[in-house]
């Protein structure tokens, strides 16, 4: 009576496995997670604010790709090649738990997805365009993984090299265009770096005239310069232009006018960043009062305070 033994499980073996799984899960997080990015960012939430698309996940989920891609691909391709030189390694119990697992984890996920969409359409939810290409995101990335797998377990890939190298050459030429995609969708990250500076400068001016409501509310007038408002008791610190570290540019106009100016390196008609301070009427011609919108380049933001809005404090006292 012939008896089978079940192959002797390496330490080498346990951990090209284990290897190959973690690198396959990440990827694949971190690719759906890199596509929901650029959906958002291409179909955006009118009420949701739109900020640095650099400064979420986005960074992590590219560099997750760039790593762990090539070293899935190169981890598969070397347990393939021991399979190929020795049979037995397609019996070892990681690799069947690493493929039934994966299986099993693609499977419920394909179906999670299709309960989710089929849930939104009995609920009569409105099927947005997001929702329907993240549910179609999904669905696609865990179908491939199913097959794939599905295909290791038959033997499919052992027997068709070619067939793998080109599936391997494919799937990183996918991600790649996809990573190099979102310089075009979101920006580059130095168009991204501009963006965080331009929004630091709306922030300071915001913070300025703030400080120049109050400054005019003790004391019935505007600072001569931005050095009349320096408050050792406050801790008030001047800002100043985040890139070069020179003073922005301030004007009293009269008695409650003044403006603002400062340099920026982009157009912008709707600054996301901050709150813009409701605080004064706009001065004839110029930008509404709650407006920080610029375009590149020199920039000045006229303001009139509003004595009845924001009147003295001296009066407020009495």
């Amino acid at each position: 009576m012939e008896t089978t033994t079940t192959p002797r499980t390496t330490a080498k073996d346990f951990f090209l496995w284990v290897g190959a799984m973690v690198a396959l899960y990440w990827s694949a997080v971190s690719f759906i997670f890199l596509l929901f990015n650029y959906i958002d960012y291409s179909f955006p939430n009118p009420l949701s604010v739109m900020s640095d698309p650099y400064s979420g996940g986005l960074p992590f989920e590219m560099a997750s790709l760039f790593v762990l891609v090539p070293l899935f691909i190169a981890l598969m391709h070397y347990i393939r090649r021991d399979i190929r030189s020795d049979a037995a390694h397609k019996k070892i119990w990681v690799r069947n738990w690493g493929i039934i697992l994966t299986l099993f984890i693609a499977g419920l996920t394909i179906a999670g997805d299709i309960i989710a969409l089929l849930t939104a359409f009995f609920s009569g939810d409105e099927l947005t365009i997001t929702f329907l290409l993240k549910v179609l995101v999904v669905l696609v990335i865990a179908a491939l993984g199913f097959a794939y797998f599905t295909l290791d377990l038959r033997g499919y890939w052992d027997t068709n090299h070619k067939t793998e190298r080109s599936f391997g050459f494919g799937l990183a030429a996918v991600v790649l265009i996809a990573i190099i995609s979102g310089f075009f969708i979101v920006g580059t990250p130095a168009h991204a770096r501009l963006m965080r500076l331009d929004n630091q400068r709306v922030s300071d001016l915001q913070s300025i005239q703030w400080q120049l409501v109050n400054y005019w509310q003790a004391k019935q007038k505007l600072p001569a310069t931005l050095e009349g408002l320096s408050d050792p008791l406050a801790g008030y610190p001047i800002p100043t232009d985040p890139e070069t570290n020179e003073p922005y540019e301030y004007a009293a106009k009269g008695n409650a006018s003044f403006e603002l100016c400062a340099t920026f390196a982009l157009e912008n008609e709707n600054p996301s960043t901050g709150i813009a301070y409701d605080v004064a009427r706009p001065a004839k011609g110029s930008l509404t009062a709650d407006s920080w919108a610029h375009a590149n380049g020199r920039v000045c933001f006229d303001r009139t305070i509003d004595p009845e809005l924001y009147p003295p404090t001296t009066n407020m006292v009495r």
